[in-house]
């Protein structure tokens, strides 16, 4: 079993920056590859930002390339997302996610269906 935990959202103004991290539980949560995703009002979740187990390789989605980037330690099995030039259009719940089928995989999936665990959300807002 993996738990995960994301903290760091709230309200920003365009062009700001947020940090977010995604604490994670369980032994073997340093062995997946991770990945963000997020969710605005009556859109489906979408596929943010991955990184594989051991940060040899990152995959971006197009909307936020340039502007996000995504780490982690898996010493303290955390995973961050770094989120600079923030944009409305970013606003949405921001969810962390692991893909514990795939240990040791330098695959990042990015579909929501491959991930087995899921955070709660913390909730971004980006104001005009």
């Amino acid at each position: 079993q993996v738990q995960l935990v994301e903290s760091g959202g709230g309200l920003v103004q365009a062009g700001g920056s947020l940090r977010l991290s995604c604490a994670a539980s369980g032994r073997t949560a340093s062995n997946y590859p991770m990945a963000w995703f997020r969710q605005a009002p009556g859109k489906e979740r979408e596929f943010v930002i991955g990184i594989t187990w051991n940060s040899g390789r990152t995959y971006v989605a197009d909307p936020v390339k340039g502007r996000f980037t995504v780490s982690r330690d898996n010493a303290k099995n955390m995973v961050y997302l770094q989120m600079n030039s923030l944009k409305p259009e970013d606003t949405g719940v921001y969810y962390c996610a692991a893909d514990a089928t795939r240990s040791y995989s330098d695959v990042v999936r990015t579909t929501r269906l491959a991930y087995d665990y899921w955070g709660q959300g913390t909730q971004v807002t980006v104001s005009s």
